[in-house]
């Protein structure tokens, strides 16, 4: 069984009218996804949606922060998720607007090729020594 959260609940029934809305545990809170891409987290209570150069400034402009947490004393902070401004989350219409921009950015994100580790140069065999010749033996 799901565990399941009164804020995910209100987020997935709010998203559904874009597409299949989802909510899965993740760190201990939950994914957000739409159409099987993630939109969004909770954590700590609040939603944070996927933001990139392009809707990064509605974020800004609405005052709201990046994803942060405690990390072995220290804060991290992971841009990629900013917290939904309140009056956005209470206004569907308008949840729904910012969730559509985050989707478009999580597609935009997945479609991206993904950078591979170099390549190790294959290792050669170390060269054959010449055997020495045996004295007395001729090559026929």
């Amino acid at each position: 069984m799901t565990k399941s959260d009164p804020l995910l609940d209100y987020l997935v029934d709010h998203l559904s009218l874009l597409g299949d809305a989802q909510g899965r545990p993740m760190f201990g809170g939950f994914g957000v996804y739409l159409d099987g891409f993630i939109v969004g987290l909770i954590a700590f209570d609040t939603f944070y949606l996927k933001a990139d150069d392009s809707n990064r400034p509605d974020f800004e402009a609405a005052g709201a922060e990046p994803f942060r947490y405690r990390r072995s004393n220290q804060t991290a902070t992971i841009n990629a998720y900013w917290e939904c401004p309140a009056d956005v989350l209470e206004e569907p219409d308008l949840l729904r607007a910012w969730a559509a921009k985050s989707l478009t950015v999580s597609r935009r994100a997945s479609a991206k090729p993904k950078k591979s580790a170099p390549q190790k140069a294959a290792k050669k065999p170390p060269a054959r020594k010449a055997r020495p010749k045996t004295p007395g033996k001729k090559k026929r």
